[in-house]
């Protein structure tokens, strides 16, 4: 046992303290010098908390820690992160210089049903959560005064594993608040703080965790409090779970909850950002709360707070928008209109029909969420157009735009490719003015090696969690030893990961299946990695994922196609590092925006992918590659759709991806891609991230908002 004098104990402690400390502001979740620092401490602990350090410091034993610190010499490491957080935290750092008002009082109110952040907070299910985390990472960034409003799911979303059939299944894993980087809040008495709704025949309480992200908090309520029955408790267990009738209770939770969380803890936003339909009943309790405030009737109230509400929708087909039968707002809404906001029930149902139809017996919530918004807008200028066409609102009011998703690019940034630009470009490379124009200055040989490092990394970690997953299953050693030797890490490698809904066609590379073999097996070697979770009622995403993985067992395919169970941001992040090639083919135009090949571009990765969403925006011959697709004219089946675009992708593939891979010159280096990945990160990254993203809702809404607020309340 070693023994330590008080002035090392003292000074340990306090690096312990910063620990902690930097633990609960998820500040870290895009520090790649944070999870190294933890890798180092012990990798397995590491991976065992599911990389999360408010887990980790709470199981690891303290004189343990303090050894491994003093042995590796991470303290001034550990110090020097805690000091640039605390400059982030104060703006004493350099921030962009971007500080439109005093981050110190909220002004928007931003609310979704999932938030991405990181691993171990499983709050998310797919794209429209990773934006949400990405685009409160960057109004941190930026100060934009934000406070967020969402669910604290007791399980989340599902994990998912393949069994022996190679079929999907769930498991669903109870979250550990108390072991998250949240916090619950407590009143003066240190008591939970509550709000609570009315339902027919009773009150649901909920209680309220925070969660720090950089200088924006997060509120996620609870129901699991001791004064709901045990169906109440249940409203916030599972993300996207369970039949209508706990959808609606999710969403009035939401809306009406989250409403009622900036009322108690006194936080007084001036507009509320509603991102998808999910949030929409928030309309009604602005509502009812102004008409109480001013003394005024619900039609002018309803005036007031429509100047104040932003819409952001989500997705260009009806089917994905939430819609609940008349019978079922009556129960949960007809007391709240006829009480609370002193009109009838007919009259608040009719705010669910853009046309405010009397025939009509479903709510639409997206409706809802447009009938109360002066600010609406797609997320791709392609979306935009398509929701204008959808929604045809009447001349006479504000129409939709358009503002195009990002990423928040140093979530996603491999501790490889950060390293080459913290090198060439200085530690805070990532506020350097147009940063991204110098990426033409480095040496062909640097990006190729962090190509090449990234794509190595991808493979060592693929291996890795695929003897794990054998494992788990008693698997052969034969079996084992295989997938320790699975894939090759100087082969182009290209990668489909994403929700498996049947639109985004992810088998399309697998129609002409001879013609795959083919080139798999040509005189260009390639390999292909697949990744994503079908919603356990999706048959047909289930199914996809099945035939993917009979695949992986064809031998004429063996060892060349992968897929990696329960993709999540981690997964996400070695994929879009890795990859050579992203590859993205939804079914046009269903595909809103999509998020996944703007993360790839700074690592390196170049897309492929159907003019749809971003990429009609993004796409130039030098940056990437398209796949054509019949003209509209042509009216051709679903089915006809389908072979003529595989017939394009295997085109693109054989005659210009695969050949400019390998066409390297004498020092082993590919120069056409290498100048394509250049210019790819140059055009995409400079534009195509939340940073750029948030500063436009700033501009075109935020702002707007304020003032509007500040002139009629």
């Amino acid at each position: 046992m070693i023994f330590y004098n008080f002035e090392f104990f003292s000074s340990m402690q306090e690096i312990l303290n910063q620990l902690n400390e930097l633990s609960y502001n998820l500040f870290w979740s895009w520090n790649n010098d944070f999870y190294s620092i933890f890798e180092e401490l012990n990798r397995d602990y590491w991976n065992w908390s599911q990389k999360n350090p408010v887990k980790f410091l709470g199981a690891v034993n303290k004189e343990y820690l303090f050894e491994i610190i003093e042995k590796k010499n991470l303290r001034e490491r550990i110090s020097k992160i805690y000091r640039e957080y605390r400059k982030y935290i104060n703006h004493s750092g350099k921030t962009n210089n971007h500080k439109p008002f005093d981050e110190n009082i909220p002004s928007i109110c931003y609310l979704s049903a999932e938030y991405g952040i990181t691993k171990c907070l499983k709050f998310y299910s797919g794209g429209l959560g990773t934006l949400s985390g990405d685009h409160l990472k960057s109004a941190s960034d930026l100060n934009i005064p934000l406070v967020a409003i969402g669910l604290a799911y007791s399980y989340g979303y599902f994990r998912q594993y393949i069994n022996s059939e190679g079929r999907q299944a769930e498991l669903f894993e109870k979250n550990e608040f108390e072991k998250m980087p949240m916090k619950l809040v407590l009143d003066e008495d240190y008591r939970p703080v509550k709000i609570t709704i009315d339902l027919p025949g009773r009150q649901v309480f909920a209680q309220i965790w925070q969660v720090n992200i950089g200088r924006v908090k997060l509120f996620l309520l609870d129901t699991f409090v001791d004064e709901n029955d045990v169906e109440d408790k249940r409203i916030t267990d599972i993300l996207y779970g369970g039949e209508l009738e706990k959808r609606i209770l999710q969403e009035i939770l939401l809306g009406i909850g989250g409403m009622r969380v900036m009322e108690i803890l006194n936080i007084p936003v001036k507009g509320c950002h509603i991102n998808e339909g999910h949030s929409a009943f928030l309309c009604f309790e602005r509502i009812r709360t102004t008409m109480k405030k001013l003394g005024i009737s619900y039609k002018e109230a309803k005036e007031l707070c429509y100047y104040s509400n932003i819409f952001t929708t989500h997705t260009p087909v009806p089917a994905g928008i939430d819609i609940f039968p008349r019978w079922m707002m009556e129960k949960y809404f007809k007391h709240y209109a006829e009480n609370e906001l002193n009109i009838s029930f007919d009259e608040l149902f009719l705010e669910g029909d853009l046309y405010h139809s009397s025939w009509n017996e479903n709510f639409n919530m997206a409706a809802l969420a447009i009938n109360n918004s002066n600010f609406i807008n797609g997320v791709s200028k392609l979306h935009g157009k398509i929701a204008s066409k959808m929604w045809a609102l009447p001349s006479t009011r504000t129409q939709i735009d358009s503002i195009t998703n990002g990423v928040h690019i140093r979530t996603y940034l491999s501790p490889n490719s950060e390293k080459i630009y913290r090198k060439y470009f200085g530690d805070y490379w990532y506020n350097e003015e147009k940063i991204w124009e110098k990426i033409s200055s480095l040496p062909d040989s640097v990006i190729w090696e962090m190509r090449n490092k990234n794509r190595e990394y991808l493979i060592k970690y693929v291996r890795e969690k695929l003897v794990d997953n054998l494992k788990f299953r008693n698997a052969t050693d034969e079996e084992i030893e295989n997938a320790r030797n699975i894939l090759s890490t100087d082969i182009m490698t290209v990668g489909f990961a994403r929700r498996f809904a049947t639109y985004k066609r992810g088998t399309l590379i697998f129609r002409d299946i001879e013609r795959l073999k083919k080139i798999i097996n040509g005189n260009y070697k390639i390999q292909f990695i697949f990744s994503g979770k079908a919603h356990p009622k999706d048959d047909g995403g289930k199914n996809l994922i099945h035939e993917i993985m009979n695949y992986t067992r064809d031998s004429d395919l063996a060892g060349k196609i992968v897929f990696l169970d329960n993709y999540d941001m981690e997964v996400a992040k070695y994929l879009v590092s890795g990859c050579d090639v992203w590859l993205n083919n939804p079914r046009r135009p269903l595909e809103a925006s999509g998020t996944s090949g703007m993360k790839t571009v700074a690592n390196g990765g170049l897309n492929f992918s159907i003019l749809d969403g971003w990429w009609v925006e993004g796409y130039e011959p030098s940056c990437g590659w398209k796949i054509n697709s019949p003209g509209e004219e042509e009216n051709l089946s679903e089915y006809e759709v389908d072979a003529f675009e595989a017939k394009s992708l295997y085109d693109t593939l054989e005659t210009e991806i695969l050949p400019m891979f390998y066409k390297r010159n004498e020092n082993n280096i590919p120069v056409e891609w290498v100048q394509m990945i250049k210019n790819s990160i140059r055009k995409l990254s400079s534009y195509f991230n939340t940073e750029r993203m948030v500063q436009e809702y700033n501009t075109k809404f935020y702002s707007k908002v304020i003032d509007i607020s500040k002139s009629k309340m």
